[in-house]
């Protein structure tokens, strides 16, 4: 059973629970350790849940912190390629984790990409072409208490200006 503050007023289309499911079996999401609970049907909200197993726990007997910053990848950038389509590129650039308490229970995640946020990314890329953002993410007990805190950096961009950018770089490569 989910803890009381994963409670969610938005629902999980049939293609998100597809979507979800095939994640939960794909072989490096697997490995983790990580299962989603949830991905709403607008991709705004995703739910993770990493137990403490013979997969997860390490030498001293608490959750591997390797599992929760691998279990953690691919969200935020999945959620945004989803949520703005085909005709941007989005892509993980950074991530950075901060162990505050060893995790000994069951852990949850939960990723949450509001309207503003959205918004702000397509006007940035609308003036400037690309851009980044750092987003938040913690792995907390049922209780709430946080065990770490995660900060990934997404790159967005104009699929056209990305592609420019790219063969900017591949012909300054040549011309040396």
């Amino acid at each position: 059973m989910k803890p009381a503050f994963l409670q969610t007023t938005r629902t999980e289309s049939a293609k998100t629970w597809r979507f979800r499911t095939l994640m939960n079996w794909y072989p490096m999401f697997f490995g983790t350790g990580g299962k989603i609970l949830f991905w709403s049907g607008d991709s705004r909200e995703v739910q993770l849940r990493l137990r403490r197993n013979v997969w997860t726990y390490n030498y001293v007997g608490t959750i591997f912190g390797g599992s929760m910053f691998a279990a953690s990848d691919p969200f935020y950038m999945l959620m945004l390629y989803r949520i703005l389509g085909n005709e941007y590129v989005v892509w993980d650039k950074a991530a950075s984790i901060r162990f505050r308490k060893p995790g000994r229970t069951t852990l949850y995640a939960q990723f949450l990409l509001t309207d503003e946020l959205i918004d702000a990314i397509r006007a940035d890329v609308a003036q400037h072409g690309q851009t980044e953002r750092v987003l938040p993410l913690a792995w907390v007990d049922a209780d709430g208490t946080v065990h770490a805190q995660i900060e990934r950096t997404v790159y967005v961009a104009d699929k056209a200006h990305y592609e420019q950018k790219k063969q900017d770089r591949q012909s300054s490569r040549f011309s040396r």
